[in-house]
């Protein structure tokens, strides 16, 4: 009887659900560790806060920025993870790498310092609350904003995918998945932009202004990458939300 051939389309199969296993895995690993590195700094850098030694007020800047970044950054972090998991692209992964690991970092120093104010990790009256009416008249593209914000804070930030923009990204594959991926991060940038500026000029701790900048100046080497990824794929960027 003769020698069976091994079946090569199996073979050929079984390394790619053993390679994304092994990806989730290093992605859990990645995403704990910045998580943890940020709260540390964050902590740690509770002398640093030179210019007051008080606690920011509860309606602050500094305290409204941190708890409203924080979870428009959870966003981009998850929309990371599923293109650093699914994707094949290595532009993508290497983006999508580079944005989770930043913005988990820094969503550890946000929270980081909202625990050593005593502040509640997230705002319970609607978000950017803290901008106030003058953000309008601030110089920031205010584009998209509803008028609620006076007052009343916003029931969503801008940039952020829907529930259904999420599940589509789950969806996809190839160079679908890859478009959506930038299409959607790129709009996720540019919607939270004007927060990073404002906080960047209103926040009374140097250290938040600071981080706030740093995320301004990132995201825009980002943006600028993410346009030119979608150029290359023949995509056009989403409309701002």
């Amino acid at each position: 009887m003769a020698d069976q051939e091994p079946d090569s389309t199996t073979a050929s199969s079984e390394p790619a659900p053993a390679k994304r296993s092994q990806r989730v895995a290093l992605t859990v690993l990645g995403v704990v560790a910045a998580l943890l590195l940020g709260f540390a700094v964050g902590v740690l850098a509770r002398f640093p806060f030179d210019d007051s030694t008080d606690t920011p007020a509860a309606d602050s800047v500094d305290v409204g920025f941190c708890q409203d970044m924080s979870v428009h950054h959870d966003q981009a972090v998850e929309m990371s993870a599923i293109a650093l998991t699914r994707s094949t692209d290595t532009a993508v992964q290497t983006l999508a790498y580079d944005i989770l690991t930043t913005q988990q970092n820094q969503i550890g120093q946000m929270r980081g310092w909202l625990t050593l104010w005593e502040r509640p990790l997230y705002a319970d009256d609607g978000y950017m609350k803290w901008m106030g009416d003058d953000a309008h008249g601030s110089g920031h593209d205010m584009s998209g904003m509803s008028d609620s914000m006076s007052g009343k804070g916003m029931s969503t930030m801008p940039g952020m995918a829907s529930q259904q923009d999420l599940t589509n990204l789950r969806q996809a594959q190839g160079p679908a998945l890859d478009v959506l991926f930038l299409q959607l991060m790129l709009r996720h940038h540019q919607g939270g932009k004007p927060m990073a500026e404002y906080a960047a000029e209103h926040a009374s701790l140097s250290v938040v202004r600071n981080l706030a900048q740093s995320m301004v100046k990132t995201q825009d080497k980002e943006s600028e990458q993410m346009i030119s990824l979608l150029a290359a794929r023949n995509a056009q960027p989403l409309p701002l939300n």
